[in-house]
């Protein structure tokens, strides 16, 4: 079953396709006869049921509806969810029973249709969970996160229904299936047996305890983690502040305020501890800051999650066992780029080393500065002194260019510039919001209405840490023509009264990373909904190739203008960023690479670890992990790994998208013209426009007119291309 809402740069709440689909420029007009046709016969097949419950119904507001946020309770949501599920439940039994012989129209399209008042109930529910996360909706979470996942069992286990799928698949070719309908049927029959469906009886019980058991364990490790990172370490005195930013300063200063607190605050979230690692002088108060994050959900205490880790890895093996898998991995990457664990080691292997010989030439200039060891509450530090002796270049020098407000005015200039797209922001109270501090733009394509972009920019008590793109409703046209509703979300610290909020240069490009996210799904042009997400190591690749404008001279001589002189960045100041740009890639590389190789370690061992700490230091030990630096996501805090099975054994993809990514960047680079147009409307059409409706390798060869080129990766970081 295909969700429409959809969540990525972290692990979703549902069993999703995957992200990103895409949008070449629609004829306006009725929709072809085909397509109405069929979508007249599936609608004749689905019981006619009329929802209850407010929240199932259908939206309104304009936009082709916008979800009732200011009608949201957690009471409300419990009912809608609990009946959605009733009336998806019939309407799955009817496609399942249905006499007449299994024909496209009948079965798929009537997939597609089914359970649209639980998707859109579902929708609410996840951005409940993930941006609010009260005390009500974490019980919410917990009541219904089981039975969400035996609603989904329910429906793959269904014999009837699986046999009516597969009959359609099977006879493509004799019912004269169309190749994009074809691969909506194949690739439905395919994720049902690799879900279960050829399960016999006994096997499709143990899967559905098994598949119950895990969700229960991704609730409780999401809930940990964010309990966890609702703490802080008070700076009592403002000698502790010494050497942080005036911009970071004062957002401690409100975020104590806010609590209550005399003194600063360090909240214990990356946007808050990064920049004290960065720049605090005082280094036992580093060390305290940086133990506290790198802990999180490994403290020995009500929040300690590696017995729910050990518990998630035991059931995956089982899981993968049962289906006929050697580890879970080999089960996950079926449907994706790499394909196979060795695939995706052979390029981390390809990076790892190389990064670690550069980590070596860092820590060498970093002792040398400090005149001692470096210990990982240090590398953030004295990488910023390394930085304004080699370069003379100051990270504090750059955050007045980077104003969240006109970094996203120059996130919209891009789009604009390269496909078309136009935002105007919505006057407060044209529609409705989840929370005040979200705002809302209309979305023009050409001139052309496609929906509406919502964002979430400041951390709260409840809301997941990190930033994410997600879809409140995705775009298809088997059934008239979707608008778009999606959503950046980020953790950044609200300034006080009209102050403005200064982040930094890695922020900026985050904020076009998850924009780039959004950009994918508002160019959407598929048919199916089924077809609308991409492989996991896909999904990254259009997300972080738009990091690459943020630096561009449009967007910083029109947009990224200094908050107090208004003046643009001179060149002088860019050159250094970009002589510096392979600066500390060792770090980076190893931080990140890390946290992917012991996810696919652990994820392909023959006998699960029962003692997570012990496995993760064995495990970095083999990999030879340099002492100084600890992983970006270690497993007692990894969401990506243990809030669903979203990233599992696939946080390798950022690397494998990052392969496309600088290849991507080098053709722009290359052509003389980083926003050339005709390159620009030839990766809308074929890498963000199709979705999965053709083989992803093949479009990116369709693009380039080559495989992706590891080299070109290798020397964005710096690395020996050899």
């Amino acid at each position: 079953m295909h969700r429409r809402h959809v969540l990525i740069g972290g692990a979703s709440l549902f069993a999703l396709t995957g992200c990103a689909s895409a949008d070449a420029m629609m004829a306006d007009g009725p929709m072809p006869r085909t397509l109405a046709a069929d979508a007249a016969v599936a609608r004749r097949v689905l019981p006619v049921q009329t929802p209850r419950a407010e929240l199932l119904q259908p939206w309104t507001g304009g936009y082709g509806g916008v979800p009732p946020w200011d009608k949201v309770t957690a009471a409300k949501l419990r009912a809608a969810m609990i009946e959605g599920i009733e009336l998806q439940r019939a309407e799955i039994q009817a496609i399942a029973d249905n006499p007449a012989p299994a024909t496209f129209a009948n079965t798929m399209v009537a997939l597609q249709m089914a359970g649209e008042p639980l998707d859109r109930a579902n929708s609410i529910y996840g951005v409940m969970v993930q941006n609010i996360g009260s005390e009500d909706y974490q019980a919410l979470d917990t009541e219904l996160s089981p039975l969400l996942s035996a609603a989904g069992d329910e429906i793959t286990f269904n014999a009837n229904l699986f046999q009516r799928i597969k009959a359609v698949a099977d006879g493509a070719a004799a019912m004269g299936l169309t190749a994009e309908q074809t691969r909506v049927a194949t690739r439905s029959r395919d994720a049902f047996v690799r879900n279960g469906a050829a399960l016999d009886t006994a096997g499709k019980a143990e899967l559905g305890r098994i598949n119950t058991a895990l969700s229960n364990a991704f609730t409780s490790f999401s809930q940990k983690v964010v309990a966890d990172e609702n703490t802080w370490t008070v700076i009592p005195t403002e000698a502790g502040m010494a050497g942080m930013p005036a911009s970071n300063k004062a957002a401690a200063a409100a975020a104590a305020r806010s609590r209550n607190l005399q003194g600063w605050v360090i909240v214990n979230s990356r946007s808050s501890v990064d920049p004290f690692l960065s720049f605090a002088d005082n280094r036992a108060l580093r060390e305290t800051v940086w133990k506290k994050f790198v802990n999180r959900g490994d403290n020995g205490d009500a929040n300690d999650t590696n017995a729910i880790i050990a518990e998630i890895v035991k059931l995956r093996a089982e899981r993968a066992h049962l289906l006929g898998f050697a580890n879970h991995a080999e089960w996950r990457m079926q449907d994706t780029m790499a394909k196979t664990p060795a695939a995706a080691m052979g390029l981390m292997n390809r990076v790892w080393a190389p990064a670690k010989a550069r980590v070596a030439e860092e820590v060498a200039d970093m002792r040398a500065i400090a005149g001692h060891d470096i210990e990982p509450w240090d590398y953030l530090y004295y990488a910023e002194k390394v930085r304004k002796a080699k370069y003379d270049l100051d990270q504090n020098e750059l955050k007045p260019y980077f104003e969240l407000n006109n970094v996203r005015a120059g996130s919209f200039a891009m789009a604009e510039r390269l496909y078309g797209f136009t935002f105007t922001k919505l006057p407060t109270g044209s529609v409705p919001v989840f929370h005040p501090d979200v705002t809302v733009y209309e979305v023009k394509d050409h001139g052309r209405p496609v929906g509406l972009y919502y964002t979430d920019d400041y951390a709260r008590p409840g809301k997941r840490s990190g930033a994410w793109m997600t879809t409140y409703r995705s775009h298809s046209t088997y059934d008239g023509d979707d608008n778009v509703l999606a959503s950046n979300n980020n953790n950044f610290t609200k300034a006080e009264g009209n102050q403005p909020v200064l982040i930094s240069l890695d922020d900026a490009e985050t904020m076009f990373h998850e924009f780039g996210h959004a950009l994918h799904y508002l160019s959407s042009n598929v048919t199916y909904p089924a077809l609308g997400g991409t492989p996991r190591d896909f999904v990254e690749y259009p997300s972080q190739v738009h990091e690459h404008w943020v630096l561009s001279r449009p967007i910083l001589d029109g947009y990224l203008k200094h908050v107090e002189t208004g003046q643009s960045m001179p060149q002088s100041l860019v050159d250094k960023i970009e002589s510096a740009a392979t600066f500390n890639q060792g770090y980076a590389t190893v931080s990140y690479l890390s946290s992917a190789l012991v996810d696919m370690d652990l994820h392909t061992r023959a006998t699960p670890p029962t003692d997570i700490d012990a496995f993760e230091r064995e495990s970095l030990a083999r990999y030879g992990m340099p002492k100084e630096i600890v992983m970006r996501h270690r497993l007692p805090q990894f969401n990506h790994l243990f809030t669903s099975d979203a990233y599992s054994a696939g946080y390798y993809s950022y690397l494998w998208s990052e392969t496309m990514d600088a290849d991507t960047w080098a053709y722009f680079e290359e052509s003389g013209d980083v926003f050339n147009p005709d390159i620009a409307s030839r990766f809308k059409s074929i890498i963000l426009a199709p979705g999965n409706t053709t083989d992803r390798g093949e479009a990116y060869r369709q693009f380039r007119g080559r495989d992706p080129d590891v080299a070109a990766l290798l020397k964005v970081r710096g690395f020996p291309v050899n």
